[in-house]
């Protein structure tokens, strides 16, 4: 039987690198009573204001939840964004000494208006081409400094699309993580998907796999999952194939050992940011114990308790540990 004290006072020890597109989450907490004179549209009346940290910085988050050292490696852009985003992760004690700004980026805003628990509107201000040629250079610099630095024991690559993570990034990073022997996981997305070639754990979501791929199928079974993991193994020669079924959990193969993780019953009021947990989640309990089916129920879990909570929150390391005590044990 796993001893879960044991294994999660081992993340302490454990040193993660988080690599890929961070953003700034605002919520925006009203009431709403009228409708618009101007316009058939409701009149939101604000009570509170919030920012959370989001994308790349949420999956910095989770793994600091858990208690892991976590870095940041990212270029956001030379604003007050960026400045408040730095803030709430140095109050996370997350490291951002390899936090790049650049004059020619914006830092995503994901701007969400909420009113009875329920998301009325999001506005999102961003900038989602690739990285410039110098800003591409000074980002790799910074992960060859980090390594040499810190030798850590995984890196995460958190990808939204938004231009931080371009194929001659993906491609470099990746070599000096080979070369140093860093555990690569990665939550990919479809413009770079076939980028990631040798990668330790590849996690995309049913979605991404059908874009990636190809594919139109409605049921899911693991015959069908064992043939996506052995296609994308031809493209990728990764090692672990995670992927996530939405309300159906998580199905994970690595050689000839694969299987299908049902989700525990939950009360779901947000799925945003459940992604980001999971990745975390797993890539800090397989670097802990290199056992992918672990790795997998306690990622399981956690995107679960996450999914209870609105909004984009990170896993509270004391509920999770009890939950997989309750359920795992």
């Amino acid at each position: 039987m796993e001893d879960f004290k044991k294994l999660f006072d081992a993340f302490t020890k454990l040193k993660v690198g988080v690599i890929g597109d961070v953003m700034l989450d605002t919520y925006m907490w009203g009431h709403v009573e009228r409708i618009s004179p101007e316009a058939p549209v409701p009149v939101v009346s604000l009570d509170k204001k919030e920012h959370r940290i989001g994308g790349a910085g949420n999956v910095a988050l989770n793994a600091r939840s858990l208690g892991a050292d976590v870095f940041i490696l990212t270029v956001a852009g030379d604003d007050e964004d960026a400045q408040k985003l730095e803030q709430l992760l140095k109050e996370k004690s997350i490291h951002t000494d390899h936090f790049l700004k650049s004059k020619q980026r914006l830092t995503t805003n994901k701007t969400r208006i909420i009113s009875r628990n329920q998301q009325m509107m999001r506005l999102d201000a961003e900038l989602t081409n690739d990285l410039e040629k110098k800003d591409e250079e000074a980002l790799v610099g910074q992960l060859r400094a980090f390594i040499q630095a810190n030798d850590p024991h995984v890196m995460i690559f958190e990808d939204y699309n938004k231009g931080v993570l371009t194929e001659r990034v993906i491609h470099e990073v990746m070599t000096i993580c080979k070369d140093a022997g860093v555990i690569t996981a990665v939550d990919p997305k479809r413009k770079n998907f076939f980028s990631y070639h040798n990668a330790d754990i590849f996690k995309p979501n049913l979605k991404e796999v059908k874009e990636g791929l190809n594919l139109l199928f409605d049921e899911v079974h693991p015959s069908l999952l064992n043939s996506i993991h052995s296609e994308l193994k031809n493209i990728l020669e990764h090692s672990i194939s995670l992927i996530t079924l939405s309300d159906k959990g998580v199905f994970y193969q690595q050689d000839n050992k694969a299987s299908i993780i049902p989700s525990h019953l939950r009360n779901i009021s947000d799925v945003s940011g459940a992604g980001d947990t999971v990745i975390a989640v797993a890539a800090v309990v397989y670097a802990a114990t290199k056992n992918v089916h672990l790795a997998a129920e306690i990622a399981n879990i956690a995107g679960g308790l996450v999914c209870e909570e609105v909004g984009t929150v990170a896993i509270n390391k004391d509920k999770l540990q009890h939950e997989c005590e309750l359920l795992l044990s």
